[in-house]
């Protein structure tokens, strides 16, 4: 078995797939309408499906916003070099809501942005820096 895909409703199609494709350097991999259910699936990813697991963005229809909730956590990212990608992210448009430096009570270095909806993504350094 493997992950194969997580999946977040969004409220807003286009700004998501602009989010996680020029902001995070994912890809678009393949989007389909679903005319009779009345949704579109985009999925996103750094590879190809078949060798990784992607984002399933889901758009209802006529849904422009969720109550995300308090049992939803976050997405995580590991960087290579935190504090330019979260300056990248902030040039590109992208909201940091959590500056780098270390996590409560540990030292390894992380950062959260946040998603046109507002999901949560948490960036790891995972090179020594």
């Amino acid at each position: 078995m493997r992950l194969l895909h997580t999946m977040l409703r969004v409220g807003n199609l286009e700004e998501s797939i602009k989010f996680y494709c020029d902001v995070l350097g994912m890809k678009l991999l393949r989007q389909k309408d679903y005319p009779g259910g009345e949704f579109t699936l985009a999925f996103v990813g750094y590879g190809d499906e078949a060798d990784n697991s992607v984002i399933e963005l889901t758009y209802n229809w006529g849904k422009d916003s969720y109550d995300i909730g308090d049992g939803y956590g976050h997405i995580a990212l590991g960087v290579d070099d935190i504090y330019t990608t979260c300056d990248k992210i902030k040039s590109l448009g992208g909201k940091v809501i959590r500056e780098p430096g270390p996590m409560k009570h540990g030292t390894t270095v992380i950062a959260f942005v946040e998603d046109p909806t507002g999901y949560k993504v948490e960036l790891i350094q995972t090179k020594d820096k």
